[in-house]
This record gives C-alpha cells, sequence and structure tokens, in this order.
C-alpha cells in the first residue's frame, strides 16, 4: 500500500554531542520520498536552529553521498532522495546510513544513523518459470527431489515464508527448511508411488509466499515427467562444497571439484554437470566442467565487491535422474586497497593563543579490505605541538597539545600517514598546512636596559640628544610601537616638560636650555607600547647627563672682597722665606676640568717678597723680609679655572710688616690710612697721661697696698680684649683667613711705672682659641686695635718696652 509506504517509524536514541559518544539514531521506511520527514536532530541534538545557521551547520558523510539534508531554519532532518534498501544494502538483514551533523565556530560534530525499515516491495523469484522433472516410477513414496528455491530481495519478515502447491496432488508435497549455515531448501516430496502407465505427466504449479502485509507470491510451473526403468539418482558425496579462492587468483584457476556417483551403469549412470540458472548468476564468475565437474574461475574477483559466491550445481544421469549440491566459493581477502582518509573538517589558519585540545582537522579513514589488511593506524609524523586523537569508531581528531607560539613557527605542515596491518602494508598520506595567526602578545624589548644620553648645558631648544628604540616580535598592528613619556610611578605626576620623545621613531629631544649648576642629570621614563588590542608596553629608564660648560668664573671665599676697607695679614718682621701669610680660597660653580683652579700673583708692592702657590693659594714670603720692604704691602691674586676659554677672579689683600708687638694689626681693625694711626694714638697719650695723674695723687697709698699684694700680682694675669679676641679668633678660623692659630700676648709691669709689651711666638695649630687667653677687659680696652691681644701684669717678664715706646706706637 503506497499509504503504508510513506509511513516513518522514528526511534532516536539521545546522546552527548561529541566525538566518542553513542550516535543519534533513527530510523526510516525504505521507499520514503524525497521532502519525508526523518526528525528534528537539533531539538535532539540539545541545538536550536539559530545554532544551526549561525555555525554553518552541514552534513557529511564518508561516502560522500548525501541521502539526506537539514531543514536549517526547523532543525529538521528530511530525505533528499528516494530510498531503497536493495539498491543500498544489498541482501543486509540491517541497514544503516551513517553520516555527520558538523558544526563550525567551535568545531563540533555529531554522529547520526538512520536505519533504512524494509518493506515489502519485492515479490519473490523463482529461478526458472518452468522446471521439468523426470523421476522414475519405481521411486518410492518419501523420495526427495530438489527445487531451486524462490529468491525475494526483501529481507527479514518480508522474504520467503513458506512454499505451497496448487492445485494439490495426491503424489507431491513440498518441504522447505534450512540445513546447513542457515542455507534455506526446497524439496518436492513424493507421497505415492507413480505410475508411468496411469499418468505419464504431473502438472502443478509451486507457490512461495514472503511474509509481508499483504503478502507477495512467487510461481514456477513444475512438469513431471515419469520415467521407466532407471531407478538410481546420481547422489553428490557432499551436501555443500565450500572453496576458497585468493581474490587476485589469475582467471582459468580450478577453484574446486564436485562429484556425484550414480550406481546405475550405462547410459543411466552417465553424469553431466552443469549449473543451476539462478537469480543475478547470469554473469558468473565461474564455470564447471560438465564432465569433470572442476568449477573453473572466469574473470578476476573482488572481494570488496562480493565476499563470497554461492553457486547451485546439478548432476544428471543419463536416463534423466538429477541431483543438485550447494558450493560456497569464499573469496579470500589480499592488500589490495591502500586506506582512505576522508578529511570532514580542516581549520586554518589558528590562533597562536589556541588552548591545548582544539580541535583543528577531523577525518575519517577506511580500507575496503578486510581482516588485518583492513586494520587502520594513523599516525602523526614528528610533531610536538599536534596529535592524533582518536574520536568515533574510525574517526580521527587532529588537535594541539602544547600552547602555540608564531613567533617561534608561524606554519605547521602535518602529515598524517594512516597505514593497513597487510603483508606488505599499504599507506595514505595526508598533508594539513596549518597557518598560525598572530595575537599580541608579546611586549616590545628595548635594544638597551636603560640610555644614557648627554647634553651640553645651554644647549639650544628642540635639540636632538639620542633616541631610543624598541622591537616587537609580533606582526602587523601588534608590532607596530609608539613612544611616549610615563611617570616612574603611577601616582607621581607629568614627566618633565623639557624633555620630549617622537612618538614614532623614539628621538629624545631637550626642548629648553639646562643649566649644569642647577640641574646636573634627569630620569625620565620612556614607554614603548605596540597597536595591539589591548595593548602590550615596556619601560625603559633614560638618564639625561647635562654635560658642564665653563660659564662661571671662579668665587673668591677668602679674603672677603666686598668689605673696605680689606683686611690686613700681619707679618713679623722676622719671618723667614717660606712664611704662610694667608690662604685664598676660591671655589668654581662648574665641574672637572672647568672647576680646576690656579692662583698666580698678579700684582704687588714688591713682586719679588711673595709667592702664591699654584695649587693651593698659600700667600707664603719668598725671601724673608727687610727694613727696606714698606710696613704695608698690597697684593692682588689671580684665580683661573681651566675651562676653554678660562674664567677667571681677582683677590685684593693687604699685609702689615710688624718689628715688634706694637705693630700689629688685628686683621678685622679698620685702620686703613696714616691718619687713622695718628688719631689712635692721641687716643692712647690722652689716656696714659690720664691715667699716671691718677697714678700720682695716689702714690702713697698706692705704693702701700702693692707691697702688700706684690706676690699676689705676681702670678695673675689680666686679659684685655680676651672676648673681642677670641671672637676675632674664631671669625677668622670660620673664614679660613688664617691657615694656623696665632696668639700675641702683650704683659704689663707694675712698681716700675713702666708699660711693657710682649711678643710671643705663635701658638701651635693645635691649641685651640681659648688657650690664648683668658679673662675679661675693661672699657678703656675699647682703644686698642681688636684682635688676639693679651696683657700680662707680670713684673718679671722679660721684653718689655718702655712707657715712651708704647707711647710711640704707630699701627699703621
Amino acid at each position: 500500500m503506497a499509504t503504508a509506504r510513506q509511513v516513518l517509524c522514528l526511534s532516536a536514541f539521545l546522546s552527548l554531542p561529541h566525538a566518542g559518544s553513542q550516535p543519534i539514531r533513527y530510523s526510516v521506511a525504505e521507499e520514503a520520498e524525497s521532502g519525508s520527514v526523518v526528525a528534528n536532530v537539533a531539538a535532539d541534538a540539545g541545538l536550536t536552529p539559530a545554532q544551526l545557521a549561525d555555525r554553518r551547520a552541514r552534513l557529511a558523510s564518508e561516502d560522500g553521498r548525501q541521502h539526506f539534508r537539514l531543514d536549517r531554519g526547523t532543525g529538521r532532518l528530511v530525505v533528499a532522495d528516494r530510498l531503497d534498501r536493495e539498491e543500498l544494502c544489498g541482501q543486509s538483514r540491517t541497514c544503516t546510513l551513517p553520516f555527520e551533523l558538523l558544526l563550525a565556530n567551535p568545531l563540533q560534530f555529531f554522529r547520526v544513523e538512520v536505519a533504512v525499515e524494509d518493506i515489502n516491495d519485492h515479490s519473490p523469484v523463482f529461478p526458472e518459470e518452468r522446471v521439468t522433472f523426470k523421476i522414475l516410477e519405481t521411486s518410492d513414496p518419501g523420495s526427495r527431489f530438489p527445487l531451486e528455491g524462490a529468491w525475494d530481495l526483501d529481507v527479514g519478515s518480508n522474504s520467503i515464508q513458506a512454499y505451497s502447491i496448487a492445485p494439490e496432488n495426491e503424489y507431491f508435497s513440498v518441504s522447505f527448511g534450512s540445513r546447513v549455515k542457515g542455507k534455506k531448501y526446497v524439496e518436492l516430496v513424493l507421497e505415492k508411488a507413480l505410475d508411468r502407465e496411469e499418468q505419464a505427466e504431473v502438472y502443478f504449479s509451486v507457490i512461495a509466499i514472503d511474509g509481508g502485509s499483504p503478502p507477495r507470491t512467487g510461481t514456477t510451473q513444475i512438469h513431471i515427467i515419469v520415467l521407466d526403468v532407471n531407478d538410481n539418482a546420481p547422489v553428490f558425496t557432499e551436501e555443500v562444497y565450500i572453496g576458497q579462492v585468493l581474490e587476485n587468483a589469475p582467471e582459468g584457476s580450478v577453484v574446486l571439484s564436485v562429484v556425484a556417483t550414480d550406481r546405475d551403469e550405462g547410459v543411466n549412470g552417465d553424469i553431466s554437470y552443469q549449473f543451476s540458472q539462478a537469480v543475478g548468476q547470469s554473469d558468473s564468475a565461474f564455470t564447471i566442467d560438465p564432465t569433470s565437474g572442476e568449477i573453473i574461475l572466469r574473470k578476476a574477483l573482488d572481494f570488496e565487491a562480493a565476499e563470497n559466491h554461492e553457486l547451485s550445481v546439478r548432476a544428471t544421469d543419463g536416463g534423466g535422474l538429477s541431483a543438485i549440491c550447494k558450493v560456497l566459493v569464499e573469496v579470500v581477502d589480499v592488500n589490495d586497497n591502500a586506506p582512505e582518509l576522508v578529511v570532514s573538517s580542516f581549520s586554518s589558519p589558528l590562533p597562536e593563543n589556541a588552548l591545548p585540545g582544539t580541535v583543528v582537522a577531523l577525518f575519517a579513514v577506511r580500507d575496503r579490505d578486510a581482516g588485518a589488511n583492513g586494520k587502520i593506524t594513523c599516525a602523526l609524523e614528528d610533531q610536538l605541538s599536534f596529535s592524533l586523537r582518536p574520536a568515533y569508531k574510525n574517526y580521527y581528531e587532529l588537535v594541539t597539545v602544547s600552547t602555540l607560539d608564531r613567533e617561534e613557527t608561524a606554519r605547521y605542515i602535518l602529515t598524517v600517514t594512516a597505514a593497513d596491518a597487510g603483508s606488505p602494508p599499504l599507506t595514505t598520506t595526508q598533508t594539513f598546512t596549518v597557518d598560525i595567526s598572530d595575537v599580541n602578545d608579546n611586549a616590545p624589548v628595548f635594544n638597551q636596559t636603560s640610555y644614557t644620553m648627554f647634553v651640553r648645558e645651554n644647549n639650544v631648544p628642540t635639540v636632538l640628544v639620542g633616541a631610543v628604540s624598541a622591537a616587537d616580535a609580533d606582526v602587523g598592528p601588534n608590532a607596530k610601537v609608539a613612544y611616549s613619556l610615563a611617570p616612574a610611578h603611577p601616582a607621581e605626576q607629568a614627566p618633565c616638560s623639557c624633555i620630549s620623545v617622537n612618538s614614532e621613531n623614539g628621538h629624545v629631544f631637550v626642548l629648553q636650555p639646562l643649566d649644569y649648576e642647577q640641574v646636573r642629570q634627569i630620569k625620565v621614563l620612556v614607554s614603548a607600547s605596540d597597536a595591539g588590542s589591548p595593548p602590550l608596553s615596556a619601560n625603559v629608564t633614560v638618564r639625561l647627563v647635562v654635560v658642564d660648560e665653563n660659564d662661571n668664573a671662579p668665587l673668591v671665599l677668602h679674603p672677603a672682597q666686598g668689605s673696605s676697607p680689606p683686611s690686613s695679614e700681619l707679618v713679623p718682621m722676622s719671618a723667614e722665606a717660606g712664611y704662610l701669610i694667608t690662604k685664598v680660597v676660591a671655589v668654581d660653580a662648574d665641574s672637572g676640568q672647568n672647576s680646576w683652579l690656579s692662583y698666580h700673583l698678579l700684582r704687588a708692592s714688591d713682586p719679588g717678597l711673595f709667592a702664591v702657590g699654584a695649587q693651593s693659594g698659600e700667600v707664603r714670603l719668598r725671601r724673608p723680609v727687610t727694613e727696606r720692604d714698606a710696613v704695608k704691602q698690597k697684593l692682588v691674586v689671580l684665580v683661573r679655572d681651566n675651562g676653554q676659554p678660562p674664567l677667571s677672579a681677582t683677590a685684593a689683600l693687604s699685609a702689615l710688616l710688624l718689628k715688634d708687638f706694637s705693630d700689629m694689626r688685628l686683621p678685622h681693625s679698620s685702620l686703613a690710612t696714616e691718619d687713622e694711626s695718628g688719631s689712635l694714638t692721641t687716643y692712647l697719650i690722652i689716656s696714659l697721661v690720664f691715667v699716671s695723674l691718677l697714678f700720682l695723687a695716689s702714690t702713697a697709698a698706692f705704693v702701700a697696698r702693692k707691697l702688700c699684694k706684690r706676690k699676689e700680682l705676681k702670678g695673675g694675669h689680666v686679659l684685655y680684649g680676651a672676648g673681642n679676641l677670641q671672637s676675632s679668633l674664631a671669625d677668622a678660623a670660620a673664614a679660613g683667613t688664617l691657615p694656623h692659630a696665632y696668639c700675641y700676648e702683650i704683659s704689663l709691669t707694675t712698681g716700675s711705672g713702666n708699660s711693657e709689651f710682649k711678643f710671643l711666638k705663635p701658638v701651635l695649630p693645635s691649641l685651640p682659641p681659648q688657650h690664648c687667653g683668658m679673662g675679661g677687659g675693661t672699657d678703656d680696652e675699647q682703644d686698642f686695635p681688636r684682635g688676639p691681644l693679651a696683657v700680662d701684669m707680670a713684673p718679671d717678664n722679660p721684653g718689655t718696652l718702655s712707657a715712651e715706646q708704647f707711647n710711640s706706637l704707630s699701627f699703621n
């Protein structure tokens, strides 16, 4: 019934949609028309129609034939062309059409199997429309006469289930059953002895009935000729003959021989052999020798086309009696088919950040040979980054096993070899060229760990001082590097505005003039960023060193040049050659050789009297002082640096040549001219006269008092101007005026009425200033020159000055 043929039998076994899980199974009746719906495969796979479209779902099969098609809009699996189970699977009891549902982005596949269910669309067919039997009339009831059975292309319950005779007769019945290896047989059974004289020929039909609904039948006409006398039929030595032949056996090879015997003699015992014509054997690959019974190969065999051949051989004697035997020829497979590799999906290029286990390709392998000749192993040649992974049955996945790096390898050429287990084995190779696409996984790298650049101070604006350079191992935009200034730390403010870097070539510019004396070096952080997404960057420290130029003249620190009048240094007349008068101290704000100072005597009242240390700046006597030398000497010292061109400064100073202590002049006195010396002498004379008057008025009392306290005053020292003296020494030491500490002591005696001054030698440099004098002074001491002056009232001090000498002192 046509309507019944269009009924679809659906049974889906849903499983996980990945390689290695059980397939999704459906069933459909054969003869289904094109467009018939099998099932909703999207729903069974857990997918939506939108996913089918987005992921470019398609169907793929090993043999490339598309029996079904996928409706992406609904997710339904429909029949592409009319299905004929007999054409697709022949006599196989099961007929399964496997294929894959492939998805891209990401790669995924589902294994689908559709079983084509048989319908009763074929009627049984006998090999011959008319069969003639010659049966001896002497045949006993129960004798069996083999009949070539009918063929039905349907399988299962739709195949032949029974035989019957029509019209029924009293002589024969039909027997139907199975014997060796499930092979069915059909025989006519003699139910009643024949009598040629009563009935020489019998006619009836044998009907083959299948199990379909409704059942179909096939008929062959049976003609029975009752023979006289020949009462022995041929008998085969075996009911079934089994032989094997290699599929590459040459034509003319003898496969096997069948043997039948007949106990009759003469013509009734002569046996001839022939094939019993069967359905599908009109173009048989075998022939039989009618006399010897040898079955000979007539044309080449192909194991992949047919693994075995079933033949029927009839042996007939001269009296017309015959017997039938079955011959099974098994074709032995030889390894004559190389493995086949069918690629279902392949992804290239592959991003270099693909995770291990990413599926690159899906392919199936098959071999049409059988046994060991069809057993296939796949191998990936010499590759550490990829491997093969069995997926489902004969499917393999080519997957990544480690992280990829385009910078190391931009392209992989993978060779997959499929080999069978035959002897010798046959192989097939498939090459996969996998290109690796770049991702931004490499930050720029500077060609130096740090940069040091130099610029001369007082530079012109926007001067180029150097360049930084960074390279990126990526390609394309991921390798395009841009440079910029960055804060050294995220919390810091923007980098120095006096430095700029070109974003394209990394050139570093100084935008404004720099002063070495204000800034010696500048450190900035230069960042190199690529154009990837997200961008990667690297930082490097650039140290800009300001190179000094000789733009600062020396500065004289000592002696001070701004004072008026200038300070004077005290030189005793007894000083020898080499005596240290003072030291000129100067500094230079420049550095290096620009700050190397040298000292030279530029001018002097007596150039031959003084010498200046070129490196130390020490002013010393070149020769001893003589009486002819002026008391006051003026000097100008030139201080010059070592720059190009050199810069210089001058230091003016004066020196007082003292014969004895009365000539001493303190460094910070303001006596600069002869008028000032005369005024001071006048003040001293007046003071001495006033003191003398007081002394005469109280002579008696003073003498008595002196006699009583002579011993007490002998060991005492009255220090005048100690505070001023100590402060002056401290000021001189702080300013660096004197290289050594000096101490001058004045001793005044009582009792003789004379005031005497005593000059002592300079105190050692190691003695502190407070050792030079202690005590306090009186108001009268303000008339004396300020300096390190000590007064000793001991009467027995040697080297005293008379009052006249004291009154004639001139402090020039």
